[in-house]
């Protein structure tokens, strides 16, 4: 079992930035691959990016391609999202998934196996 906390949302104004956190404990951060998701006030949750066990490979929703980065960090069992050029559309909360492939990047929700509890990111206009 993986236990997922996330951190880092809060509020911030269109065209701003933040960086969301997510620490990973209680199996080896390594043997997972590693998600991001987000769900609005009355919409399903959505893909947002996703990346490999060594960070080889990455991919992202085109609604955030080219705004949005995920990285990791396996020696501090943490996996990043950096989002720049934010917009009201990225008002949700955000999500981490851990997957137990750790060579997939799926944008499919139900190929992740842990989740935690959400960090939520407001943007203002």
């Amino acid at each position: 079992q993986v236990q997922l906390v996330e951190s880092g949302g809060g509020l911030v104004q269109t065209g701003g930035s933040l960086r969301l956190s997510c620490a990973a404990s209680g199996r080896t951060f390594s043997n997972y691959a590693m998600g991001w998701f987000r769900q609005a006030p009355g919409k399903e949750r959505e893909f947002v990016a996703t990346i490999t066990w060594n960070g080889g490979n990455t991919y992202y929703a085109d609604s955030v391609k080219g705004r949005f980065t995920i990285s990791r960090d396996n020696a501090k069992n943490t996996v990043y999202l950096q989002m720049n050029s934010l917009k009201p559309e990225d008002t949700a909360v955000y999500y981490c998934a851990a997957d137990k492939n750790r060579y997939r990047y799926s944008g499919s929700y139900s190929t992740y196996d842990y989740w935690g509890q959400g960090t939520q990111v407001t943007v203002s206009s």
